[in-house]
């Protein structure tokens, strides 16, 4: 088989280095022998293409990345928002870098198919004047801005974030390219840009907690005006900009209103039933008990160790997360991780024949023709 000879070594060099894995690591996760690695660092021998594509699949690049001669310029390689994330954490797994350089790539895409389309209603993002405002009063005027009822759900205000020109992508539930795997203690980021920033929640089983990293990241975005990711420890920070964040997430999502219909003369005496008690505000505000506590807590309404408590009978009582899921609703899958701007926009470019039925396909996590046009009748309410 003909094999390519003009390979940058530095450039594979930099990207082992980039995601913190060894030459030898890189060989076994792709099932190339080490020593054909060797010998083209060596600059002795060649690569076949299909090695090369799964380098370049591997490490998030195209081909003609290490084609091309020269060091790697690293500001020009990665954005802005990217170096923001890995200086913030700088323990990210390779498989998450690549996610995120993928959700750039992904924005970049719907920008350019709304310029297609003619339509920059979809990428109006504009925020609200929050400037001096302490968490409290920035989050009743961002719950005014995102137009919120007293009952929601994660669905609703995902819609209510993305209608104000914000992307929302959530990581799918089985093993792939959109995945934020299961044990990896992040939950969810955000990449600021002054248009259409994105959103990024990691799939949890209780949606109730994805909508409090929604509206944790989207402090971020409004307050701070900078790219973020954060893990678990981060939405329980008491420090500084986290400690900004979680407070404008909690007095969002359960506005003092809201928490002076709870009637603490009816709190249980045990904490294993706190759930139960609150279980009518929870479903109405799309919150889980834990947020609902924590405003209590921050009240003065709850003290410390029974607030404590129930989080360790929380953690306890972790339900295990299903691998895979139903097949049968394929087609709904791209909905689901990026969002019904999103995949309107590429349907409707698709529709307007700016692109084709191919390129639709990958830009909808590859998904099949079949699928492809039965996520239509979806949209279309068929």
């Amino acid at each position: 088989m003909e094999r390519i000879q003009s390979i940058n070594p530095e450039r594979i060099a930099w990207c082992c280095s980039d995601h913190g894995i060894t030459l030898s690591t890189l060989a076994a996760e792709l099932n190339i022998a080490t020593t054909s690695i060797e010998r083209v660092m060596a600059g002795e021998d060649g690569i076949t293409f299909n090695q090369l594509r799964k380098i370049a699949e591997y490490f998030g690049r195209g081909v003609l990345f290490f084609l091309e001669s020269g060091k790697v310029d690293e500001e020009q390689v990665h954005t802005a928002q990217f170096r923001t994330l890995a200086n913030q954490k700088p323990e990210l797994s390779a498989k998450l870098k690549v996610l995120i350089e993928r959700v750039e790539k992904q924005r970049e895409v719907y920008l350019s198919l709304c310029e297609d389309l003619s339509n920059t209603d979809r990428i109006g993002f504009s925020s609200p004047d929050l400037h001096g405002k302490n968490p409290r009063e920035a989050a009743h005027i961002a719950r005014r801005w995102l137009g919120l009822s007293d009952r929601n759900s994660f669905d609703t205000y995902r819609e209510s974030v993305e209608a104000q020109g914000i992307l929302v992508f959530r990581s799918n539930g089985y093993n792939g390219k959109w995945q934020i795997a299961k044990e990896n203690p992040i939950l969810g980021f955000s990449l600021y840009y002054p248009t259409c920033p994105v959103i990024v929640i990691k799939k949890q089983y209780w949606e109730s907690q994805q909508s409090f990293t929604l509206m944790h990241e989207l402090g971020h975005l409004l307050l701070h005006k900078m790219s973020s990711i954060d893990d678990e420890h981060d939405l329980q920070s008491h420090k500084g900009k986290e400690l900004a964040a979680n407070a404008f997430a909690g007095h969002l999502l359960v506005p003092d209103a809201f928490l002076a219909s709870i009637r603490d003369e009816e709190r249980p005496d045990e904490v294993s039933q706190y759930d139960e008690w609150l279980e009518q505000s929870r479903k109405a505000w799309g919150v889980s008990g834990e947020v609902i506590l924590r405003r209590l807590l921050d009240a003065g309404r709850l003290p410390q160790d029974r607030y404590t408590a129930y989080r360790q009978w929380r953690a306890q009582s972790v339900v295990m997360l299903k691998d895979g899921g139903n097949r049968m609703y394929r087609h709904r899958e791209p909905k689901n991780v990026f969002g019904d701007t999103f995949v309107r926009t590429v349907l409707d470019a698709l529709d307007a024949r700016y692109i084709t039925l191919a390129k639709a396909s990958s830009y909808l996590d590859n998904l099949k023709i079949k699928d492809l046009h039965q996520l239509e009748r979806h949209i279309a309410g068929l």
